[in-house]
């Protein structure tokens, strides 16, 4: 039977005992099934593995059919927002925490495994966020986001003031700490902890979740995925202003500036295996509580 993924990248948190771990089963047993396999080379450095292919996160997304990410939500965040360019799936082994978009147990990875790559399997795109900051009409600078952009303040507690402007009609001014837009993909991260409803992964919406307003009228909500959201920080803030990407990429915004987050033309695929079940994640994560009877 032909192979449905013919090379296969394996990529993790570099000197992380239980990543290391993992990335050298996953390796061995890939290369005994005959498969292609090319690890990211900041992972590399730190494994012992004879005759390994190493390669960049980007080169890995050019030249495999599916990334296997260990590591927890955030690594996989990092990597999503580069693989998301190429057309490659990707399945996560969680060594982290939660685990909300890293379906396999490391303790429990082979035979899932083995079925998603004899084509058991389920794939699920995922919409991300750009996140672009404007300065006198000029672009300054951008990134993308899986989860969230977050507009607010270099500083813990400062207040700022900005209006919002949803495909260029105005919505609200506001003060405060500052703004979450979130894709339903992060829905469960930062913009739950900050009181943002939880969106299922199917919806073509971005959630905007205020963060410590001035105002007790101020909520949530929610608008359609495909708007473009406009955020105009008023000149009377102080500096160091920025927009975070998936907590990870900074941004730096001044008084003045404009930030506008749309959805990206590249999107996340995912691959589950078969019996993968939203709603069971939740509960399971979540410790919600299972049928009564």
């Amino acid at each position: 039977m032909a192979q449905l993924y013919k090379t296969i990248g394996l990529i993790g948190k570099p000197h992380h005992e239980g990543a290391s771990n993992t990335i050298e089963a996953l390796h061995k047993y890939l290369i005994e099934q005959n498969y292609q396999v090319v690890v990211e080379k900041t992972v590399a450095n730190s494994l012992t593995i004879a005759n390994m292919a190493s390669h960049t996160l980007t080169e890995i997304g050019e030249l495999a059919d599916l990334a296997i990410v260990v590591g927890g939500d955030g690594y996989m965040l990092g990597a999503a927002r580069v693989l998301a360019c190429y057309d490659i799936g990707v399945l996560g082994v969680n060594r982290g925490n939660l685990g909300f978009l890293t379906d396999l147990s490391p303790d429990d990875v082979f035979q899932p495994l083995e079925k998603i790559l004899a084509g058991e399997s389920r794939s699920e795109q995922r919409f991300i966020i750009e996140a672009e900051v404007y300065r006198h009409g000029k672009l300054k600078s951008s990134n993308s986001a899986v989860n969230e952009a977050v507009l607010h303040a270099g500083k813990v507690a400062n207040m700022i003031e900005f209006e919002v402007y949803i495909d260029e009609s105005f919505m609200f001014s506001q003060r405060s700490d500052g703004l979450i837009v979130s894709t339903p993909t992060g829905s469960t991260a930062y913009s739950m902890s900050a009181g943002g409803p939880i969106l299922t992964p199917n919806l073509n919406a971005l959630s905007l979740v205020p963060m410590f307003p001035h105002t007790l009228t101020s909520r949530p909500i929610v608008v359609d995925g495909n708007s473009e959201i406009k955020l105009v920080l008023a000149n009377e803030n102080y500096e160091n202003l920025q927009v975070s990407c998936d907590g990870h990429v900074i941004l730096s915004v001044m008084p003045g500036d404009e930030v506008i987050i749309k959805k990206s033309e590249n999107t996340l695929r995912l691959i589950h295996p078969l019996d993968h079940d939203y709603f069971n994640v939740l509960r399971q994560k979540l410790s919600w509580g299972n049928k009564l009877y």
